[in-house]
């Protein structure tokens, strides 16, 4: 599949549908985010089960604003509805395979769990 170029009201879909999703908060004028764009459309095409996306920060402001983006490029990775990644950087290809593979991996039991124990030691009783 390749890279899919989205707004904010695909956002909340994309990311709450099952599977892996990667998103890339980039903009035109941006260095690093055009050096790390054909690392991520090249990724999405050796990666075709999992879903790549973009978006403009430019184009889409209040969706970069609401998704707390300050710097960009920005990549957000979502498994199953959740986030489970989130850093400001453009990434060479070989650590954003590594990356791809270790959320390919996640124990997403665990990774619940964790979430839930997180939620209860916050929530008050």
């Amino acid at each position: 599949m390749a890279t899919l170029n989205i707004n904010g009201a695909e956002f909340e879909s994309l990311i709450l549908k099952d599977g892996i999703t990667f998103i890339d908060f980039w903009a035109e004028w941006c260095g690093p985010c055009k050096m790390f764009g054909p690392v991520f459309e090249k990724a999405s095409e050796k990666f075709p089960e999992i879903t790549f996306a973009k978006v403009d920060t430019d184009a889409e402001q209040e969706l970069a604003g609401a998704a707390g983006i300050s710097s960009i490029p920005t990549l957000m990775a979502f498994r199953d509805g959740i986030l489970v990644f989130r850093q400001p950087g453009a990434l060479p290809a070989a650590n954003f395979e590594e990356l791809i593979q270790t959320v390919q991996g996640l124990d997403m039991e665990s990774v619940r769990a964790e979430i839930a124990k997180e939620e209860k030691k916050e929530s008050p009783n």
